[in-house]
């Protein structure tokens, strides 16, 4: 039995995270909006995840958004808070802010309010920054978990999150000489 208050499945993924980044050489940041702050929360659940874990970012609101992670106001106000220019702003304020080597954020509708046809309870945006990566390319993906509950879209919202965060698998030590 573990000692912690958040699903298994979250702990799972976070320590798989956890152990893939240290093992890569990796420190990571967080920025988070739907999920509150529960992708970092599963990372500190982690012995040891002070190796990898520089920082979490929870920019909840759209002023905590640019005055945090310098989202820009024209960002905000012609795609929305919910959005892959928002959520690759995130990134890229995170990975800016932290120094991190890489930076995942998350920004969606978690419900029971605030839907739209366009944008429904359950639609959750993320991105991913990285160090020296070409800023040209933009790694963002968009989900449609539906209403599964706000629990439901946020627990969801950071298991995804935290899939972004686990690096290819580094080559073994001696992989040259086999």
């Amino acid at each position: 039995m573990t000692d912690t208050i958040l699903p298994q499945t979250l702990v799972d993924l976070a320590r798989k995270v956890v152990e893939t980044n240290r093992a890569a050489g990796r420190t990571v940041a967080v920025a988070e909006s739907c999920t509150g702050g529960l992708v970092a929360a599963a990372l500190t659940e982690i012995p040891g995840s002070s190796e990898v874990l520089i920082v979490g970012f929870v920019t909840y609101s759209n002023d905590a958004k640019m005055s945090e992670l310098k989202v820009s106001g024209d960002v905000l106000e012609t795609f929305g808070a919910v959005s892959v220019a928002t959520a690759w702003s995130m990134a890229q304020g995170a990975l800016e802010e932290s120094g991190a080597d890489v930076a995942v954020a998350v920004t969606g509708i978690a419900g029971p309010d605030g839907g739209t046809d366009k944008k429904p309870v359950g639609h959750v945006v993320f991105a991913r920054a990285e160090r020296d990566a070409d800023p040209d390319i933009v790694v963002a993906d968009t989900r449609e978990f539906g209403d599964l509950g706000r629990g439901g879209v946020r627990l969801q919202a950071a298991l995804c999150a935290l899939e972004l965060l686990v690096p290819g698998k580094p080559p073994s030590p001696d992989a040259e000489s086999l």
